[in-house]
């Protein structure tokens, strides 16, 4: 089987397993926040118990009750929630290294910005990941601390500057891609450095015999917090890479920023709720007038094209070069350009789909392995064959790309 198919087969699975992974982590992540803020104080709680709540689900009763710091004794089996979170962080850099690392020249890369060697981009990704948990965790550690609404503040800061200093090095669809990978790298952190060591040590304790203290309870609940008003915008980011009127627009950085603070009037709305306090409606409007700044903002003039002013690579000037290109272009012009463009001619489409646009030999040529597997391998591109291209039209563009674009 070909390397190229192989590849995208690879892609499917690592967003798959990333996909499930997600839902596991969001969903115990989310349900446990609800859970602690429906806790209720009743007669007859176990000495040392915060609350207690009852729920019914799939016929069955559950009473839970919750220790701040833990019971007397602990049962020999414990189950520890953290699984969730390292399978989704690891199979998101995974398919960061396999789409991204591994096809730098076409989506990480964009020349008319920052002219990268490839294995100079992937440095800048990997190491920028972790910069922001160093910054974060030693704020956390901090007197600020202390005052959770100004380290918020702070947070929020970092992440909008990350999000322009992203999109100054990256391409638009990498750069927000990256900036949710270095927010969830934060959030899997968290679990791992300070949520989970903490419950341990209180384990370890309560084993001893000790007393635990109860600050490890608070420090942890306090990161688990910022995860949970992180968690929106993470997904909104990773979903950000299938509409190019959010990442080719040339404020998609201050989109970002919007979006982070929808998280925040989402999350709001609902944890207020789940604590059985007055909805606050109000948050529902702020979220709807946010959005629509970012819609407005998207329409503000796009990115720079990506080949603007850059010279073919060796590659590129392979593919324009080979014997079937005069023929390929032809038919992309003729078959795909009417969307694939600047100012794109069909009907109810405003920007070109995913940010492809097909009008120079350059364009066609920095595509050319897209243009391969949606219209020559398989009949994705165009969308119900609206263009009418023929099955000629498609053996040809498999036969450019065999010719010329595989070295």
């Amino acid at each position: 089987m070909e390397a190229i198919i192989l590849h995208d087969w690879a892609a499917l699975a690592i967003r798959w397993v990333h996909v499930i992974t997600a839902i596991a982590w969001i969903g115990s992540s989310f349900y446990f926040i609800a859970l602690d803020l429906g806790l209720q104080k009743a007669p007859g709680l176990p000495d040392k118990a915060h609350g207690e709540e009852w729920q019914v689900h799939g016929g069955g009763f559950y009473h839970i009750t919750k220790y701040l710091v833990a019971p007397e004794r602990l049962p020999e089996h414990l189950t520890w929630f953290k699984w969730e979170s390292y399978s989704t962080w690891l199979s998101g850099v995974a398919m960061l290294m396999v789409l991204y690392w591994a096809q730098s020249e076409l989506y990480l890369i964009d020349p008319a910005k920052l002219a990268l060697a490839p294995w100079g981009a992937m440095l800048i990704s990997a190491l920028s990941l972790g910069v922001g948990w160093v910054i974060y965790d030693r704020l956390c550690k901090s007197r600020l601390g202390e005052n959770p609404t100004t380290l918020m503040l702070l947070l929020f800061v970092l992440l909008v500057a990350m999000a322009w200093g992203y999109d100054q090095v990256f391409t638009g669809r990498a750069a927000l891609l990256h900036l949710g990978a270095f927010t969830a790298t934060i959030m899997t952190a968290n679990v791992a450095m300070i949520i989970i060591p903490n419950q341990r040590i209180v384990v370890a304790d309560l084993k001893a015999g000790r007393t635990p203290d109860p600050r490890y309870g608070k420090i942890a609940k306090l990161r688990s917090t910022h995860n949970n008003y992180l968690t929106l915008p993470v997904v909104f980011l990773m979903l950000s890479n299938h509409y190019p009127l959010v990442f080719a627009s040339r404020w998609n950085w201050l989109i970002a920023a919007l979006v982070f603070l929808m998280g925040v009037t989402i999350r709001h709305f609902f944890n207020t709720m789940h604590a059985r306090k007055p909805a606050p409606w109000w948050t529902w409007g702020a979220t709807v007038a946010l959005f629509l700044a970012a819609a407005w903002l998207s329409a503000q003039g796009t990115q720079r094209l990506e080949d603007e002013g850059t010279a073919l690579t060796t590659a590129e000037a392979r593919l324009v070069g080979d014997a079937h290109f005069d023929q390929v272009r032809d038919i992309v012009l003729g078959r795909c350009s009417m969307c694939h463009a600047a100012e794109p001619g069909w009907p109810g489409i405003a920007t070109a789909p995913k940010r492809v646009v097909l009008e120079t030999d350059a364009q066609i040529a920095r595509h050319a392995r897209e243009i391969f597997l949606q219209s020559g391998l398989t009949d994705a591109m165009p969308p119900a064959n609206v263009s009418f291209i023929e099955p000629q039209e498609r053996a040809l563009l498999r036969a450019w790309f065999d010719s010329a674009g595989r070295g």
